[in-house]
């Protein structure tokens, strides 16, 4: 398992993707692990080399005795960076995972290029509950909270419905150790930042809980907005833990934030998307088709189809080929159906995936479309097809 000692405290880490991609660190929240950030990665491994880790008193990290400070876990994650060569970084931190994200940016304003605060305050109004709660486990355990606490993660209507995320949450949170837990409440509990605010210079998003009972908009949210230089905010109608429970709206949000502007003409980034969707030989084969009768269309399908729709952030490439797909097969583009079932193969999926998306025709748009369909993917998945 894959530790960094820090003061002789081991943190747990996992640092995933490609090392040509920009850092981004993921810190998790009070009570939670590096786990909480699974719905996020998958989509921003594409964008991003991840760095996820367990604060100290958390997960697979060791649970050093007495209280913590704000200071000494941000002090974990300039040591975490160093230790694994990584000089600069994106960070993106909920509740407590944004208190330490303040810091750092704060103190360490050369290694952070953008900031994201979740759910997230520099100073509580009311620093005593976060101290009955340190008391509360120390003396009954984690059960002892339980109940309360997920009642702030999550809001009613997501505690109703069946769900294996808010079943996974409630899981870590209970085992948590309570000490570890009762030392960050600790440095929750002495937190104030305020004064740290002007200094963070970065990009900077706020993102802000419509039903957060932890740390609502007004008297935390809405203080960091007005107190860090340039801070844009986004609300999403969600309890604490944001990114768990609506996860596409908060990786959506997050993509849109820190990835680069989009070019006034999307013409080169749609060939690029093109070429990583379709494939060298098909774009070669396109581009060496072009005359000036057709050039123009060749650019619009180019510049609005790959260079702005594709290229968007909100999907990933692999369910942008899904629905493509379906539609092709629902209203019987079959040139267009056999061309993307090739380089749908060729790249990430899978027959499994194929069979799915024509069941879904078959119901919906037809028992024609969908046999026709199953007959194009059985040619082409056949020996020498």
């Amino acid at each position: 398992m894959p530790f960094v000692s820090v003061d002789n405290v081991r943190l747990y880490y996992r640092l995933e993707g490609r090392e040509d991609l920009p850092v981004l660190i993921l810190s998790h929240s009070l009570g939670a692990d590096h786990g909480m950030w699974d719905s996020q990665t998958t989509s921003l491994l594409s964008h991003f080399r991840i760095l996820r880790y367990d604060t100290r008193g958390h997960g697979a990290s060791d649970v050093p005795a007495g209280n913590y400070s704000m200071e000494r876990l941000g002090r974990d994650v300039l040591a975490l960076a160093d230790a694994l060569g990584l000089s600069q970084f994106a960070f993106c931190g909920l509740s407590l995972g944004g208190m330490t994200g303040q810091w750092v940016a704060a103190n360490a304003p050369e290694r952070v290029t953008h900031l994201v605060l979740a759910n997230t305050s520099p100073k509580l109004t009311d620093p005593s509950l976060m101290e009955t709660r340190r008391r509360t486990v120390i003396e009954s355990g984690m059960a002892a909270i339980a109940d309360s606490v997920m009642a702030r993660f999550f809001s009613p209507a997501t505690l109703a419905r069946p769900s294996a995320a808010v079943a996974s949450a409630r899981n870590t949170l209970l085992a948590t150790n309570p000490a570890g837990y009762a030392g960050c409440c600790a440095a929750i509990r002495d937190m104030d930042q305020l004064a740290l605010l002007r200094q963070i210079r970065v990009p900077t998003l706020v993102i802000a809980g419509e039903h957060d009972l932890s740390t609502p908009w007004a008297g935390h949210g809405d203080v960091l907005v007005r107190e860090i230089p340039g801070a844009q905010v986004v609300h999403l109608p969600t309890a604490h833990l944001s990114n768990i429970e609506r996860p596409r709206a908060f990786t959506t949000v997050l993509l849109e934030f820190m990835l680069p502007p989009a070019p006034s003409d999307p013409l080169a980034a749609g060939f690029v998307m093109r070429r990583a969707t379709l494939g060298d030989v098909y774009v070669e084969k396109a581009i060496a088709g072009t005359t000036e009768f057709n050039r123009e269309f060749q650019e619009m399908i180019t510049r609005y189809a790959w260079g702005t729709v594709w290229s968007r952030p909100g999907l990933d490439p692999r369910t942008r080929r899904l629905l493509t797909l379906a539609v092709a097969a629902a209203l019987g583009r079959w040139e267009e159906f056999r061309l993307h079932v090739k380089a749908g193969l060729e790249h990430d999926l899978e027959l499994c995936d194929l069979k799915e998306v024509l069941l879904q025709v078959a119901i919906y748009a037809g028992v024609p479309a969908a046999n026709t369909a199953f007959h194009i993917v059985g040619e082409l998945t056949q020996p020498n097809a």
